[in-house]
């Protein structure tokens, strides 16, 4: 059993419609999916707007009603229960979160917005509570007086790194980082990646990282798991999803990474095409007739793929 094991989760969300404003369908946003993490490692979510990988996120954390599945701490349930009765897993598992100005109150001064993990879970007096924010502040790259400063005096990246500060306070054991850098620049994107890297191994952090951004995850991931309508159609390490693609999905995912080098831009233009027909050519041995992902299936140890059992035969070499 992982550090933490993600069991069939399924979030549904009803669709209302008719007089009676009765529910006629469901937006089956993640559809059955499975997870085990394990402590110290870096897993990545990847998938376009609208896959489900935000959401699996927000589920960990509680932010979402689980329709179906389990989550499980170690040994622990705790599924469902409330927040009261899982503080030790709340305090362990923090999220960053996208837009870091709407996730920081307005309202408050950076030492009240890092202080409140602290006032939280560990009850510091005031004194060790300034001298842990200063702290935190500290190896995150920011300055000691931004404690009396505002999230609306900082920029885009310092608000990022402020919750990252924030995030560690408690002194988790795993933080979900839902697309913490999609609304930077290249240059202040690098600068909060490091930081993030340089925490994950000063405090032996486990991540969970969620991006649409391929060269983002194979940076900061050891594992990887591809998302496309509510379910994975890839995962493995690393190697696995960039050096072996297997899926068309993933294919589709590597294909469309931007090239700079206008020597092999037209190779790369060809690729796309030759994976868009793929795609379009094979699509159903990738996907069921109501479009649904088919379950997956291993490759090796590491290495598991969604499709047909005729496609995963070729794939594997031999019977299933």
């Amino acid at each position: 059993m992982g550090f933490l094991s993600v069991k069939n989760l399924k979030v549904h969300y009803p669709i209302r419609g008719g007089f009676f404003n009765t529910i006629v369908d469901y937006v089956y946003a993640v559809d059955g999916v499975d997870l085990e993490i394990e402590e110290g490692k870096s897993y990545g979510l990847i998938g376009e707007s609208g896959s489900g990988k935000s959401t699996i996120g927000k589920a960990i954390v509680g932010l979402e009603k689980l329709t179906d599945g389990t989550i499980l701490y170690g040994e622990e349930d705790v599924t469902n229960k409330r927040a009261r009765k899982r503080i030790q897993y709340n305090k362990d598992v923090q999220m960053i979160f996208q837009d870091s100005l709407s996730s920081l109150d307005p309202k408050k001064r950076v030492y009240d917005i890092i202080g409140e993990p602290l006032r939280n879970f560990d009850r510091l007096s005031p004194k060790e509570e300034r001298v842990r924010t200063l702290e935190l502040l500290d190896i995150v790259g920011m300055p000691s007086d931004a404690i009396y400063k505002y999230p609306h005096e900082f920029s885009g990246g310092q608000r990022q790194r402020l919750g990252v500060a924030r995030a560690v306070a408690s002194n988790p054991k795993l933080i979900i980082a839902d697309e913490p850098t999609s609304a930077l620049d290249l240059s202040v994107q690098a600068q909060v990646l490091n930081y993030m890297k340089d925490i994950q191994d000063q405090f032996n952090l486990t991540y969970l990282f969620i991006s649409h951004d391929l060269g983002v995850v194979r940076h900061m991931c050891d594992y990887i798991n591809i998302m496309h309508r509510g379910r994975f159609v890839e995962t493995g390490t690393r190697e696995d999803i960039y050096n072996h693609p297997q899926h068309i999905y993933t294919k589709r995912l590597i294909a469309a990474i931007p090239e700079v080098d206008p020597n092999i831009r037209e190779e790369i233009h060809n690729k796309r095409i030759a994976v868009e027909n793929e795609f379009l050519k094979e699509e159903d041995r990738y996907y069921d007739k109501e479009g649904r992902v088919y379950d997956l299936e291993p490759l090796s140890d590491t290495h598991f793929v969604a499709g047909n059992k005729e496609l995963i035969r070729e794939k594997q070499g031999g019977e299933l």
